[in-house]
């Protein structure tokens, strides 16, 4: 095995807006991913979106528009927030791309040659919001998914069917020989508790919709969204002959995969079973964290209490954020995310803590060395290996929050040393040795911290470097002995690096923006009164080229000449279906081309998409152009 690592996230659903618990993730696989290659690891993080599905191609076309353009849309949300956050991941894979859809296929056949698949046809009750059937026990009284508040759809269409329970007694005996596989221990304990019951088969592709990756041999079918999606994790390293899937799969000692546990279930039981299917090994963990909430409620835009992380970046700092993520809480554990908690914590650890050791000590190496840093003679290695050792051993174990706690221990140790020997004293004293030697040695004691935080806070430990006078942050591989690796270096104070922030004046954190529950955001009346709903008459109807669920409509709405209308509703009518027919215009909406049409408005629809979209049509015969009150 190779000294590397391989770092991933879940690939987010492109339906999400991009929210506080997508952050959470992948700010925790960059820090590890920055941690290890400070330590001279060779390492690949992979993160990215899953792009098909029921759920994309039904809001696709509720919105006019083809998947890949909503797609599209999403995933420049996704990489400005990850840009916003600086998150430094090795990939960006998408499941639409060529690349993945090609090893998503290879995988298949492998499956299917080795008699694990076979044809049928499924009866049951699916969620479209989990892209997953359900069980009688896994919704409420009323049938409504418990996670997404929607009722269950009964479905009924031919299918493939991956065998499942053939490959339970194989997962408990993984999970005996390495129980590292799942962590934290509760998490693996409930799946342990959920395999002692049989699985049966699983239905791995779909007829009722289009937007996924053909089946090999039968593109009737498409396959199974959870299939496709997790099989992210070998396409981008080139499985099967790409050079990184040796590196950092095969011959790689840690592959891990850090998720959400909402998602535990198939990533320890479909995920590793698809890989023995095809004779490939499995990750060597899945680390599935909690939740956040706010004020012990879970996020909601009803409840207006959602965060939106770009916004506590923009407000608060992005390092301040990525901090309080991995600090404030036990990796593993739920969370809640408060402004109180927030400020709470930068001011104490990051402004009273950091940010004091470094304001003081360059502004008395400023006053008193004319702002170069002294010459020192003792030595602290002995303390600083115990606390590498501690901070590496958390990381090891998955733990960022004892990580950061034993790196402020060393911040804090810095500053009661340098309270114990009081520099101040030993200048007014004239003792300039004593002075030199202790500002010297905290000088070097930021010079690690800044190393050892680093991987939590890249932006701000850069910005302490400057301050001493460094071209670069310090890699912990690159630290050497104790020393003067600083003396004769001019710093410079400047201002502070983490300034106290006034409770009573601290900015809220939370907003109406970034929630992927299906709730309504609710809107002023002067917000609604700016809609302008007439009444249209559909004078012809034609498809889009290239576009199986598009019309464009010539729609009447009393303006003397029609308009241009793109309309998704394709699947639902044929063009002789809408002609004539009175509909209800969206008429101010700014106008866009749609695969090259121009769309001037919008025509509203019931249902949830496809072929069970409805118009909504005017009772009587109103005039074309009449306003809808």
């Amino acid at each position: 095995m190779s000294e590397s690592v391989y770092i991933t996230t879940p690939i987010y659903y492109v339906n999400d807006v991009p929210h506080l618990g997508h952050a959470y993730t992948t700010v925790a696989a960059d820090a590890l991913a920055r941690w290890h290659r400070s330590c001279g690891r060779r390492v690949r993080f992979v993160t990215g979106t899953d792009e098909h599905g029921q759920k994309i191609e039904r809001a696709a076309a509720a919105h006019g528009e083809e998947p890949i353009e909503l797609a599209d849309r999403v995933v420049a949300r996704f990489r400005a927030l990850w840009e916003q956050l600086h998150i430094a991941h090795d990939d960006f894979i998408r499941t639409t791309e060529p690349r993945h859809q090609e090893v998503v296929r290879r995988l298949w056949s492998l499956m299917s040659e080795g008699g694990d698949i076979e044809a049928g046809g499924y009866e049951g009750l699916y969620c479209t919001g989990c892209e997953a059937y359900k069980t009688d026990k896994e919704l409420d009284a009323e049938g409504r998914c418990p996670d997404h508040g929607t009722p269950a759809e009964l479905l009924k269409e031919p299918s493939y069917f991956f065998k499942l329970e053939r490959y339970r007694s194989r997962l408990l005996d993984s999970l005996a020989e390495r129980p590292e596989r799942i962590l934290p221990e509760a998490r693996r304990n409930k799946i342990l508790a959920d395999l002692s019951q049989p699985l049966g088969d699983l239905s791995i592709s779909r007829t009722s919709f289009s937007w996924g990756v053909p089946v090999p041999g039968d593109d009737a079918h498409v396959m199974y969204v959870w299939l496709d999606a997790l099989t992210n994790y070998i396409s981008a390293l080139g499985w099967p002959d790409g050079e990184d899937y040796g590196s950092f799969w095969a011959d790689c000692d840690r592959r891990i995969h850090l998720i959400g546990k909402d998602i535990l279930w198939f990533h320890t039981v479909y995920w590793p079973s698809f890989l023995m299917s095809a004779g490939l090994p499995l990750a060597t963990t899945v680390f599935a964290h909690g939740w956040w909430t706010v004020g012990g409620k879970k996020m909601s835009k009803t409840l207006g209490n959602v965060v939106d992380p770009g916004r506590v970046a923009e407000l608060y700092g992005s390092d301040a954020l990525r901090y309080f993520l991995l600090r404030e809480v036990p990796f593993g554990a739920d969370g809640d995310f408060s402004k109180d908690a927030l400020v709470q914590r930068i001011n104490s650890d990051l402004a009273n803590d950091l940010g004091n050791l470094a304001n003081r000590t360059l502004a008395m190496t400023g006053r008193w060395c004319e702002g170069v840093a002294p010459t020192g003679r003792t030595d602290r290695q002995v303390e600083w290996d115990a606390v590498v050792a501690s901070v590496g051993a958390a990381m090891d174990a998955l733990q960022p929050h004892k990580a950061l706690e034993a790196a402020l221990a060393w911040v804090r140790s810095c500053n009661r040393d340098l309270d114990a020997r009081a520099p101040w004293s030993a200048h007014k004293e004239g003792r300039v040795d004593d002075r030199d030697d202790c500002l010297a040695d905290t000088l070097e004691g930021l010079r690690r911290a800044a190393a050892l935080l680093a991987p939590f806070m890249p932006v701000k430990m850069a910005e302490l470097c400057l301050k001493l006078g460094l071209k670069a942050t310090p890699r912990m591989d690159s630290l050497g002995g104790w020393g003067d690796a600083l003396a004769g270096v001019a710093v410079h104070a400047g201002e502070p690096l983490f300034p106290r922030i006034d409770p009573d004046d601290a900015p809220d954190i939370t907003g109406p923006a970034g929630s992927d529950e299906p709730e309504e955001a609710v809107i002023d009346y002067e917000d609604f009164t700016r809609v302008a709903l007439k009444v249209g008459v559909v004078r012809s109807a034609t498809p889009v080229e290239g576009a199986d669920r598009l019309l464009q409509l010539e729609v009447d709405v009393g303006e003397g000449a029609p308009r241009s209308i793109v309309a998704g509703i394709a699947e639902a009518y044929a063009p002789a279906d809408v002609e004539g027919r009175r509909v209800v215009v969206v008429t101010n909406l700014a106008p866009r081309k749609i695969r090259g049409v121009l769309s001037q408005g919008m025509v509203l629809a019931s249902g949830a998409g496809g072929g069970d979209l409805q118009l909504v049509s005017p009772d009587g015969d109103p005039a074309p152009g009449e306003v809808v009150r």
